[in-house]
């Protein structure tokens, strides 16, 4: 697969976390993605503190953006208004920061792809023009 996608906290986590019970599927679903896959700050801040007790588990993470397998998309003050706005429209399913930045930058990065085990949320999610997003892995 050629196309950009998005990375989610869950896959960061489970990528690195043997006993996550996503762990061998995300595992899989890596080897179809081309790298890098992107992410946002939210996201990384909500891997680390999943992965506080697992330290060699963040380790692997910033490794991963060293080797080029991940990278950041940046996030500014231009950006806080349509994260907002995201946050807003899903109020009434909890939707969380990391996931409002990363369907914003799907939005802003027209990227339809995101790699995650979060199917509440990003399975109601559209983009401009109603459309929906591509998840991988796909479900089972």
């Amino acid at each position: 697969m050629t196309e950009r996608a998005l990375i989610d906290t869950g896959p960061l986590v489970a990528l690195y976390h043997e006993h996550d019970p996503h762990h061998a599927r995300c595992r899989a679903a890596l080897a179809n993605l081309a790298p890098p896959l992107l992410t946002a700050w939210p996201v990384l801040t909500e891997a680390a503190w999943l992965l506080r007790k697992r330290p060699d588990g963040l380790k692997a993470i910033f490794a991963g953006f060293g080797n080029g397998l991940f990278a950041l998309l940046p996030l500014d003050g231009s950006d806080l208004a349509g994260i907002a706005a995201i946050l807003a429209r899903y109020e009434t399913i909890g939707i969380q920061l990391a996931d409002a930045s990363l369907a914003h930058l799907a939005d802003r990065e027209g990227i339809r792809t995101v790699f995650t085990t979060d199917r509440r949320d990003f399975s109601v999610i559209r983009l401009k023009r109603n459309r929906t997003l591509r998840l991988i892995p796909d479900t089972q």
